[in-house]
């Protein structure tokens, strides 16, 4: 597994004045290393439910459409392929299977593990991802739009996403797998403070 530390540079001064570890220092010749702490809140429990209900979704999808193409290679006897691979290639959909059923289980808990948010000192501090991590430092002062989002799954459960966007794509976050109110919570918090840090400003 290969931890990835996105942090961005703009955000370095406000995260190191609201505690949190500064996106530069950590990488700087000849000052002292800041390791990376989790951030203060975890996801929702249910979130687990629903990386567990998008997954089973993909995997279904994939696993249908390799047991497809199994059948019509297996029908058509594409003659471009070679003869072993013709008279096997009904293992290619348990194969399918096979490598998709540990993920679909596992990746859930994986990701509740991994998945944090915290808000403090004007900046948003976040971390998420399975197989390779990112950390996010967004300070509130450039922010742009705050929104919530709800899929399918998500409103099944009660649960939301909240999107915070920045004038530069890579100072943006996505924080998922929030209850409904902890991410309305959030998003207007988010928003008011960016406007009133807009309004000192000017």
């Amino acid at each position: 597994m290969s931890d990835r530390a996105d942090e961005h540079s703009a955000a370095s001064d406000e995260a190191g004045a609201a505690g949190l570890p500064g996106g530069r220092r950590a990488g700087v010749p000849g000052r002292a290393g800041v390791s990376l702490r989790a951030p203060a809140n975890p996801v929702s429990r249910k979130a687990i439910m629903l990386w567990l209900l998008e997954g089973l979704f993909w995997s279904v999808l994939l696993a249908g459409g390799s047991f497809f193409l199994a059948g019509w290679i297996d029908e058509d006897r594409w003659p471009w392929l070679p003869g072993w691979a013709l008279d096997n290639i009904w293992w290619l959909p348990w194969l399918m299977v096979l490598l998709l059923v540990p993920g679909t289980l596992i990746e859930p808990f994986w990701r509740y593990a991994v998945h944090r948010w915290e808000f403090s000192g004007d900046v948003v501090y976040a971390r998420s991802g399975w197989l390779s991590r990112e950390w996010v430092f967004v300070p509130v002062s450039r922010i742009q739009t705050v929104d919530k989002a709800q899929g399918w799954f998500e409103r099944m459960l009660g649960l939301a996403t909240v999107e915070i966007r920045t004038a530069s794509h890579a100072g943006s976050s996505t924080i998922k797998g929030l209850e409904y109110e902890v991410a309305a919570k959030l998003a207007e918090g988010l928003a008011r403070r960016a406007e009133e840090l807009r309004d000192d400003a000017t």
